[in-house]
């Protein structure tokens, strides 16, 4: 049931031409809960949609009410008519709604350029149509509607003692982290103050969605939103509420990279033994940005010079003769040297382990990763069309 599994949230998607393929394209989620709590995080990208400029001020007093999305088109690098038709987008919500436009976040995905006075027209009766269809069961048809290459869906639920978190989420390609790293919506009817949700946000978003790196291509459009309306009427444990939080961004985070454009390996980076974390999370997403290193992956080559290669670029303390490498469960690099033959390393599966031991300290983390193929340049050569 995705966004719609708390109890108090209803949801729509509807297709308003915005896709040429007649597929859903617009979807709203409106909190109906007694509480209307809001956070949200965005992406970093000094080059931001005309959505993310309106949801960052709409959010700033951490009440929001509604989220209005809408793929087939990004609403970025459209002048000012463009932010208008964000405006427009809020107004009209909050006008069928009865609730202050400053409440409603809006959030677009598609083709950077896209925002002319037909999309503005589409995504304005798209608004009205969602919002008349909205139920507590819309939230599949919300997750559909704001797919652009996605293959699947994204949602997920993590139910604990008399509360719920929901989550949807889209995004195939320029993934990679700014704060978020595509369009989520999180849901939940737990009881959380404002400064509480805004935490377990931020903490649970740099734990997951900002450790995945598919291509290292940051987007214009990114927002991670939770709407917290405390219908259970239980007040959370907070360590709990942020394990089930960072718990639930992680499974959407896994289902982001199992769907990334054209990946054929979904690659684990685990980095152990780092001076800092901070340190270990550098080292891990040089190696996923490594395109020697993605290609060889794709060509199911353990070559592990690359490894060595992508992290002598880093600021990151290790000494380059004194550091192990792993693929797949077999040591191919022991002090910084050659030691199983690469016979022995069988890339052919999906899943894909690298561990990368520094030997340093007692830090590690983990990033999430693809490789390189053919499918990817394919697919964002003809993107446009």
């Amino acid at each position: 049931m995705s966004v719609t599994a708390p109890a108090g949230f209803e949801a729509a998607g509807v297709a308003a031409g915005l896709k040429t393929t007649g597929k859903p394209d617009v979807a709203v989620v409106v909190n109906r809960g007694p509480r209307k709590v809001g956070a949200a995080v965005f992406t970093s990208n000094r080059a931001k949609a005309n959505p993310i400029i309106w949801s960052q001020q709409a959010v700033a007093d951490r009440v929001v009410e509604a989220v209005v999305l809408n793929s087939g088109g990004a609403n970025c690098f459209t002048g000012a008519f463009g932010f208008q038709t964000t405006h427009q987008t809020a107004e009209k919500a909050a006008e069928l709604l009865g609730i202050s436009a400053g409440d409603v976040l809006v959030c677009s995905t598609g083709l950077i350029g896209v925002g002319d006075e037909i999309f503005r027209a589409k995504v304005l009766t798209g608004t009205e149509q969602a919002i008349a269809e909205l139920s507590s069961d819309g939230g599949e048809s919300a997750a559909q509607a704001i797919m652009t290459t996605d293959t699947v869906a994204k949602t997920a639920v993590v139910s604990r003692d008399g509360w719920t978190i929901g989550g949807m989420a889209k995004g195939a390609g320029m993934l990679a982290p700014g704060l978020a790293t595509m369009l989520v919506v999180i849901t939940t009817d737990a009881v959380l103050e404002p400064l509480e949700a805004d935490s377990a946000l931020r903490t649970a978003t740099g734990q997951t969605f900002d450790r995945l790196d598919s291509d290292g291509c940051m987007s214009t459009n990114d927002q991670v939103t939770l709407l917290a309306n405390g219908a259970s009427g239980v007040v959370p444990d907070l360590d709990d509420f942020a394990a089930a939080l960072s718990g639930l961004c992680q499974e959407l985070a896994v289902k982001l990279q199992g769907d990334a454009e054209g990946a054929s390996h979904d690659i684990t980076i685990e980095v152990q033994h780092a001076a800092s974390e901070q340190e270990a999370v550098e080292v891990g997403r040089s190696v996923a940005r490594n395109n020697l290193f993605k290609a060889a992956i794709f060509g199911n080559d353990p070559n592990w010079g690359r490894v060595l290669a992508a992290i002598g670029t880093t600021a990151a303390q290790f000494d380059p003769y004194d550091v192990d490498v792993w693929m797949n469960g077999v040591r191919v690099c022991s002090e910084g040297g050659p030691d199983r033959p690469r016979e022995e390393v069988d890339l052919t599966p999906r899943a894909t382990h690298l561990v990368i031991d520094l030997k340093v300290g007692e830090a590690t983390a983990s990033i999430l990763t693809n490789d390189l193929t053919h499918d990817y340049v394919h697919e964002n050569s003809a993107y446009a069309s």
